[in-house]
């Protein structure tokens, strides 16, 4: 980063009320009429405050009707004002903030209505006790019945320790003791195998539900790693894949590794259905929002037959 671009950082978040702002923008959406009633500021200095952090990456806005909703750009903010912003956020204790808190609370009650009719249409943008995407995923895997399930470059077993609990049993294997170590740690109770992803030790058919997640990217030679993934999944079996979308972004790869540069759904898709899988979905289905906002591509695909 360079020396001026520090120096307009500096001076960015050196403006009191623009931290308050930032502060109420993180809890909740509010117009400028809003965020003038909390403050007690003009309101022609909020709206070239807002105008200001909108310019810097800091601050979105929606439009709903004849207002405009202003929000903390929390997942897609610049790396250096999000690292900025972090420092402030987690010092900051003063009671002019705890004023503006207390009046956004009153003003949250006045709007009328429950916590749900005041977020709906954008609920997933907001933060409410409990409710978060792992709490969801656990939530959801008591619907599942997995049987023998195999997890192909398990890492430290992270995802393993989800569904363990809901399969009859859970396999893990990678490339590195180190993982795998750490792995028997946190779930000793689980099968750990040290092997390739691309000649797995294991006879053919023998798996109820291949795990193919974040590892592509790692495989030498991509289509014998997922021809190995088919051919251990039983017939009425399930496999499912996550794996990055085609991406230009060579110094992130080589960060974290990386011998591929992601796949496109197309050509992914073919190479299940050659090792003789129905695919069922081979998509784009989210984009990070931190730049360079890769794309996951998400594959599932089952085969044939009666277990």
């Amino acid at each position: 980063m360079k020396l001026s671009d520090q120096a307009d950082l500096v001076r960015l978040f050196a403006d009191p009320t623009r931290v308050r702002l930032l502060h109420l923008l993180e809890r909740e959406e509010l117009t400028v009429a809003e965020l003038t009633h909390i403050t007690r500021a003009p309101q022609s200095r909020v709206s070239t405050h807002l105008a200001r952090l909108r310019e810097a990456g800091l601050v979105r806005d929606r439009r709903a009707g004849p207002k405009s909703f202003h929000a903390l750009r929390d997942g897609d903010m610049p790396d250096d004002a999000r690292r900025f912003w972090e420092l402030l956020r987690g010092g900051a204790r003063d009671p002019l903030l705890a004023e503006d808190a207390r009046r956004l609370e009153a003003l949250l009650r006045e709007r009328g209505g429950t916590w749900a009719d005041s977020v709906a249409g954008h609920m997933e943008r907001h933060y409410s006790p409990g409710r978060t995407w792992e709490a969801a995923l656990r939530g959801l895997l008591g619907l599942a019945r997995l049987g023998r399930v195999l997890d192909v470059a398990s890492g430290d077993c992270a995802i393993a320790e989800l569904v363990a609990p809901r399969a009859q049993s859970v396999t893990c294997l990678d490339a590195s003791a180190t993982v795998l170590a750490a792995g028997k740690r946190r779930l000793g109770h689980l099968s750990f195998c040290r092997g390739d992803m691309h000649a797995l030790p294991f006879r053919d058919r023998s798996f109820d539900h291949v795990l193919v997640l974040a590892c592509l990217d790692y495989a030498r030679r991509p289509a014998v790693a997922v021809a190995e993934a088919c051919r251990v999944l039983a017939p009425g079996g399930n496999l499912v894949a996550a794996t990055l979308r085609r991406h230009a972004w060579k110094d992130v790869a080589d960060r974290y590794n990386h011998v591929q540069m992601g796949f496109e759904p197309a050509e992914l898709r073919r190479v299940f259905e050659r090792n003789g899988l129905l695919v069922d979905l081979c998509d784009v289905t989210s984009r990070e929002r931190r730049p360079p906002h890769f794309e996951v591509l998400t594959v599932h695909a089952r085969r044939e037959g009666a277990r």
